[in-house]
């Protein structure tokens, strides 16, 4: 069903000499038919079990007084266009949505869920690995019809290791080809579960698979690896300490899936997950690319001050207690005046020390260098940025970010969702920064191309294959094996 008017979109793909790949459009799965397939994986009680679940059905039945009493965040309401009723079944059927890509602007699409966003974060261990496993399914028989144009990640849940490989054979046996993460997972902090069994799930720290976990998942990610699999991750941070209001959704969705990435992409590069496996390629989606370039910068910065061989600057023990006596007496008259009995205490010298092994807080990245941090960062992580997201530009700006980076940004349009309204319309609302001379052609070929080649198809050069981006792709990437990229 296309329209007879050219769209401003399918204008600007006619006018580019390479094809347009939306990194991160969504479906919004037709339940009733998800549902046949959740309960022939867990049976009919997994299915009441799952809609007796509905965060937003509690919400919603809960008095102002219990919100308040237990903070519970206000859910995501209103969340999908419903003008545009065209667009809201192309949402929905993936018939419908090939056949309008041309109208669209788009060659290909890498599709994520809407509902299954939330599934790996599910409490529940039956229920999350049953909604998994059956959206999994569902999308593998319902959308594969549609290759040429279209594939859909599949949702990994990764409360332990094995619950993650698990689910990553099956959805490779499918012909899936994109791992979906959660970007964290909330624990139980010990003390309090054990002496508050019913705050279990009240009182969590986050889980990054990085930094401080529990368990081991470094045969997740070689497995990822070994299966050809780029790793997504589209987790939101409402429900962040920051991000709880009980009462306005908006304030809780500014930066929130940004914050989720942070965290997972923080834990992975400072857990030494992009030394040990410096192929994996990582995407983090939505967020847009600012918390991508600030941490590169970041980072770099406090490793110049705070790397081990800098520690010596900071060690109390360096201090001159003769001196400083000395000065304070000199100069500090009735700031100081008989309260320098104990100064080495005031100047912090006698605070309890640090374990040696946690004074080296870059050590699992093996950094001998600033510039490592380069290697450890650019081609490891790539950030979904938005049609209407003019912080875009700061991904290619090499005067800025450090040696010369340009942070990987990919298109993120985020079609299905309330914040496109028009799907015909984002592909050239993302050429509005090359058409207002902010970014050069060549990075939007990076933006809508070559990063989302880079990201998809570094560890399965078949990523492409019998899709309309075929040839082209394989061009793309027999010239970056070229060029040593």
């Amino acid at each position: 069903m296309t329209t007879n008017t050219e769209s401003a979109s399918a204008a600007v793909r006619a006018h580019l000499d390479h094809p347009i790949i939306d990194g991160d459009s969504h479906i919004v799965e037709f339940m009733p038919t998800f549902f046949d397939y959740l309960k022939d994986v867990g049976g009919s009680d997994i299915v009441k079990r799952y809609r007796d679940s509905s965060v937003s059905r509690r919400w919603a039945a809960m008095s102002w007084d219990e919100r308040r009493a237990e903070r519970v965040t206000i859910p995501p309401w209103w969340a999908l266009p419903t003008e545009n009723t065209l667009d809201r079944a192309t949402a929905m059927m993936p018939r419908l949505l090939h056949e309008r890509m041309d109208e669209v602007g788009m060659d290909y699409v890498v599709l994520y869920p809407t509902i299954g966003l939330g599934f790996p974060h599910m409490q529940d261990d039956e229920i999350r690995q049953a909604v998994c496993r059956a959206f999994n399914e569902f999308t593998a028989d319902q959308y594969t019809e549609f290759s040429d144009r279209m594939t859909v990640a599949a949702v990994i849940p990764l409360n332990t290791p094995e619950e993650g490989l698990a689910e990553l054979e099956h959805a490779h046996s499918l012909g899936l080809k994109v791992a979906q993460m959660p970007a964290f997972v909330r624990r139980p902090v010990a003390a309090v579960a054990e002496k508050y069994p019913e705050l279990a799930n009240r009182v969590t720290w986050i889980d990054s698979f990085g930094i401080d976990s529990d368990y081991d998942y470094d045969p997740f990610w070689q497995r990822c690896l070994d299966l050809g699999f780029a790793v997504a991750s589209h987790s939101g941070g409402m429900g962040f300490t920051d991000r709880s209001s009980i009462t306005n959704y908006m304030y809780n969705h500014i930066g929130h899936f940004a914050a989720a990435g942070e965290v997972l992409c923080k834990s992975m590069l400072m857990g030494g997950v992009t030394t040990r496996f410096p192929e994996l390629r990582v995407a983090l989606l939505e967020g847009g690319v600012a918390h991508g370039a600030r941490v590169y910068a970041d980072i770099i910065a406090r490793w110049e001050k705070r790397g081990i061989d800098k520690l010596n600057n900071l060690d109390p023990a360096n201090l001159d207690v003769e001196l400083a006596q000395d000065l304070f007496s000199r100069y500090g008259g009735e700031l100081t005046e008989g309260r320098l009995d104990n100064l080495p205490r005031t100047l912090g010298m006698t605070a309890p020390d640090v374990e040696p092994e946690l004074k080296d807080n870059f050590a699992a990245m093996n950094i001998e260098r600033a510039e490592d941090f380069y290697d450890r960062f650019i081609p490891s992580f790539y950030f979904g940025c938005e049609a209407d997201d003019p912080i875009t530009a700061w991904a290619f700006n090499d005067q800025v970010n450090p040696f010369g980076a340009k942070i990987r940004a990919f298109m993120s349009t985020d079609l299905g969702h309330w914040d496109v309204p028009d799907m015909s319309a984002a592909v050239a609302e993302a050429y509005e920064p090359v058409e207002n001379g902010v970014i050069s052609p060549e990075d939007f070929r990076d933006f809508a191309f070559t990063n989302q080649l880079r990201l998809y198809a570094h560890n399965n050069h078949d990523f492409f294959k019998g899709t309309i981006v075929e040839d082209a792709a394989a061009e793309a990437i027999a010239q970056e094996s070229a060029n040593g990229t």
